[in-house]
């Protein structure tokens, strides 16, 4: 306990003993250790390192045979290890593993950061793709049944299909209240960095017919990828651009799905790596549609990271966005969850000037464009201090 404060992922596997998964506070040592449950003793298994973080994927767990299977970093994938041994190719980023059998894993995995499928991984090395296609895959197993689940950029609601033991299938009708309308997204590549971007124009827009304002509609912190073949995400993006506004959504560096180094690009610079991948964007979409943007009316807005992302926005890159929207932001990193965001920005007691330069609280004395702040009172996440922090220094600033 004194050498790994953190307790990352549990497991329990039919049959098998327990396993937990802990964490240095720098994170960038965990040990998954096998527990006696009669006991309480516990022994290392294996242990994972990286310089800056060891990401925490699925849980680690013990396969029907009782060997350890653990979703890992190594050569810019993240891949499925069995007992040390990687058994999926440098082709695919697994996202999760979803059930374990005797000769294989079954995981969803990319191969190409908007798509996800399921693939069986054996042991021998044979990877099986049991979803092809644009969409977001996930399956759920249940002995001899396995349930597909479908999500596509033609429908809004998802499709479930079950694979019975017999081989046949039947599907579930989706009875999810209808939005009413399916988002109309195109799906480009902006930049040097091939940003993955979504690009919504209202639902009558006819290109060419006039030019409109930018809305930039961005997550863009780690753990959350927006840029994904699936009409859900989208739908209240679309809702946006309908009110008149070309809507922009853009991962930038640290979203998951594109590999070890586009995540860690973040490592102690949230600020000055994701505003400049929105910034890029911003400069690549309207080079791409010059007559259906306004690239004097440029706008931002987000929640939680997004939030953070958008007032940063209006803070150091006036002369780009000229107002934003920031829901639940995070303003001062020292008053977000410990684990999250030392495993990024480091100790604040040992780089307090990491924080500083990351913080919104030290940027307030900059503020020269219209910046509305939204945060719930109930909000057990981003506490309502962060808003009430910055709102306090804009103040003092005279803003």
């Amino acid at each position: 306990r004194e050498q790994f404060e953190y307790l990352a992922r549990v497991s329990w596997s039919k049959g098998h003993d327990p396993v937990l998964q802990v964490l240095n506070r720098t994170q960038t040592r965990s040990v998954v250790l096998g527990v006696d449950p009669v006991t309480g003793g516990t022994h290392p298994v294996r242990e994972i390192a990286d310089p800056q973080w060891v990401e925490l994927s699925s849980a680690p767990t013990l396969d029907p045979t009782g060997r350890l299977v653990t979703c890992e970093d190594s050569k810019d994938r993240r891949r499925v290890v069995v007992d040390g041994q990687a058994i999926s190719g440098t082709d695919w980023q697994v996202r999760s593993i979803i059930e374990c059998f005797d000769d294989a894993v079954l995981a969803t995995a990319s191969n190409n950061p908007r798509d996800v499928q399921v693939v069986f991984f054996g042991h021998d090395g044979t990877e099986i793709a049991l979803t092809t296609g644009p969409g977001v895959h996930s399956a759920i197993v249940a002995g001899a049944t396995t349930v597909i689940v479908r999500a596509t950029l033609d429908e809004v609601a998802p499709e479930y299909r079950v694979h019975l033991a017999n081989g046949s299938s039947v599907s579930i009708e989706s009875r999810a209240a209808a939005p009413g309308f399916t988002p109309q997204v195109t799906m480009v590549d902006l930049g040097e960095r091939a940003l993955a971007a979504a690009v919504l124009f209202p639902r009558d827009h006819v290109r060419g017919s006039r030019t409109l304002p930018l809305l930039m509609d961005p997550y863009g912190g780690p753990h959350a990828q927006r840029v994904m073949s699936s009409a859900r995400m989208f739908i209240e993006s679309q809702w946006l651009a309908d009110q008149g506004f070309c809507v922009v959504v853009a991962d930038g560096r640290g979203t998951p799905g594109r590999g070890h180094a586009w995540e860690r690009a973040v490592h102690h610079e949230f600020a000055a790596v994701t505003l400049q991948d929105q910034v890029d964007a911003v400069e690549a979409v309207i080079r791409l549609f010059p007559d259906d943007i306004d690239g004097s009316r440029v706008g931002i807005t987000g929640w939680s990271y997004g939030g953070y992302l958008a007032a940063l926005a209006v803070l150091d890159r006036p002369d780009v966005f000229a107002a934003a929207v920031a829901g639940a932001p995070v303003t001062d990193w020292t008053l977000y969850d410990t684990c999250y965001t030392e495993r990024y920005l480091g100790n604040p007691h040992t780089e307090p000037d990491v924080y500083d330069r990351n913080s919104l609280i030290t940027r307030a004395s900059q503020l020269e464009r219209p910046l509305m702040l939204i945060h719930g009172l109930a909000d057990d996440n981003v506490v309502a201090a962060h808003t009430l922090r910055l709102s306090s220094a804009l103040l003092a600033a005279g803003k």
